[in-house]
């Protein structure tokens, strides 16, 4: 056993665990973080995905010694009270069926929407490719990452038309 410190969803833990742990461990059981979830235990199905210095990233076969970076979990993404614009459109579409594999559907497209924020329907398909739902909502899935990443770009557009207006007013 050893101390370990991990930095996850902006906070920092010291855990005291045998350093080959899978995280997935640490982050459910000692800090009590219920979204990555135990699907197959061997990075197949993605159910335990996290974020890790913007990384999707399978929890399940991660050992806690192999992070050194900031940890994002599901819990991580909403802000100040407000769910992440993705987490948002998960509800709009009415993506969940069982619900089982949305921690790591949801965690998948952050990683992947952070690194491309307006996908074609091509790359969210291949950027989606392993994160499993025996439900079958992949139209929806699809469809939700569409709205977020409409919906981002229509709020940086505001953002960016404000600051605009602001400058002019200024100078």
């Amino acid at each position: 056993m050893s101390v370990v410190t991990l930095r996850v969803n902006g906070a920092t833990h010291e855990v005291d665990i045998d350093p080959s742990t899978p995280l997935l461990y640490v982050l459910r059981n000692d800090l009590g973080l219920k979204g990555p979830r135990f699907g197959c235990g061997l990075a197949q199905c993605g159910a335990c995905t996290v974020i890790v210095d913007g990384v999707a990233t399978r929890s399940c076969v991660t050992p806690t010694s192999a992070v050194s970076g900031e940890i994002t979990t599901l819990e991580g993404l909403s802000r100040d009270g407000q769910l992440d614009p993705l987490q948002q459109a998960w509800i709009d579409e009415q993506v969940p069926q069982c619900g089982y594999c949305q921690n790591g559907q949801i965690m998948t497209a952050r990683a992947m929407l952070d690194r491309n924020p307006a996908p074609t329907d091509a790359e969210i398909r291949a950027g989606m490719e392993g994160a499993l739902c025996r439900c079958m909502s992949y139209y929806r899935i699809q469809s939700a990452i569409k709205r977020a990443a409409r919906e981002v770009a229509a709020a940086s557009f505001i953002e960016a038309d404000d600051a605009q207006q602001k400058e002019e007013a200024e100078a």
